[in-house]
């Protein structure tokens, strides 16, 4: 069974028209102003990381969140001035899915459903890499991938992550022209603890 449906894409492609200098993805819900930092916290605080100065967070539309499935919460933080934009994604789990905080086969099958729904929904989506991560005891995922968004290339690194009754996706987009900037900011929300997956399970894609 698969716990990706369409909206992780549709929430991916929602974001196309900050990284193409265009509106701000739903530019008309209340903001907050940027702060020095913004701390970021999921699965109970399991996995946290503090985004740097300049991101605005905007909380997804109701819409948007209950086509996650009841309980779902997502939150679209957006950088303007560097056209970057980290989009983290909270739902739960039914109960034959639950993972421990470290388990290989959910994270196997959520990389998986993921890769796979991106595969099919973007044509050039093509995966660069894979890691495992260990943050304080909980595994966590992060695949890197390029792809082309509302006519722009690209740079994509998602982390996922479960733990008991919920599971938590973390999407940082930024164009493809700022691999840097995009490294940097992953580095940081990945923290030191992480390890390449086998080379076997790379290039997936075009």
């Amino acid at each position: 069974m698969s716990i990706f449906n369409k909206t992780i894409l549709t929430l991916t492609l929602a974001v196309v028209g900050l990284l193409g200098l265009s509106n701000l993805h739903a530019a008309s819900k209340t903001t907050t102003q940027p702060k020095p930092e913004v701390k970021v916290a999921v699965l109970g605080g399991k996995f946290s990381f503090n985004l740097p100065a300049g991101f605005i967070a905007s909380p997804l539309s109701a819409d948007e969140q209950s086509s996650e499935g009841a309980g779902a919460m997502g939150t679209l933080y957006a950088n303007a001035q560097e056209k970057r934009v980290v989009m983290v994604i909270e739902k739960p789990l039914p109960e034959a899915s639950r993972p421990g905080d470290n388990d290989d086969a959910f994270l196997d099958g959520a990389v998986s459903g993921f890769v796979n729904r991106q595969s099919a929904g973007l044509p050039d989506f093509r995966q660069t890499g894979e890691s495992r991560l260990n943050r304080n005891g909980l595994g966590v995922r992060q695949i890197d991938s390029t792809a082309t968004l509302g006519g722009g290339k690209t740079l994509n690194s998602t982390f996922i992550a479960g733990s008991g009754d919920r599971m938590a996706v973390i999407q940082v987009i930024s164009r493809s022209d700022q691999a840097s900037a995009h490294a940097a900011l992953v580095k940081r929300i990945a923290g030191e603890s992480s390890m390449p997956v086998s080379q076997s399970r790379k290039n997936h894609g075009k």
